[in-house]
């Protein structure tokens, strides 16, 4: 269930983001190479990722250090921009979207969301994997027993 929401919720975050930035093409490359980087710290984090697949079912262990890194990137470059905009430019009456126009602040949530649906699409597909694994390895079973 866990991969379904992060399935949904990232990349509608992302589209939202996106819709909001629209107007600013460089926030938008921003963003772009944000999700590209993600993406590709999400190939490395499944690779240092421990997959069991047991009798009680499937588990993995993540690399911790990674997940929490990006995450701490990301609620950081939150806290500074919320600073930079509501505190800092106060004498400027910055608008709500001038929060989302920020190219930093879309590469790094792009990096966030980048390496979040990147691993949930490589959990999505190991579990997948395992499953047509294990029915093709009953299916054979059931052969050799109605031989």
């Amino acid at each position: 269930m866990r991969l379904r929401i992060t399935l949904t919720i990232f990349p509608l975050l992302v589209l939202l983001l996106g819709y909001a930035a629209r107007s600013h093409l460089e926030s938008l490359n921003w963003l772009a190479a944000g999700l590209l980087a993600g993406t590709l710290l999400a190939v490395y984090g499944l690779r240092m990722t421990r997959f069991e697949p047991t009798a009680q079912g499937l588990f993995y262990t993540p690399n911790a250090h990674l997940g929490i890194a990006l995450s701490i990137l990301f609620v950081g470059r939150i806290l500074y921009r919320l600073i930079e905009v509501y505190v800092v430019a106060a004498t400027t009456s910055p608008g709500d979207m001038d929060f989302v126009r920020s190219p930093l602040t879309l590469a790094v949530f792009g990096l966030l969301a980048g390496y979040y649906i990147g691993y949930a699409i490589g959990l999505a597909r190991w579990h997948h994997r395992v499953l047509r694994v294990k029915r093709e390895r009953e299916a054979r079973a059931e052969e050799v027993e109605s031989s």
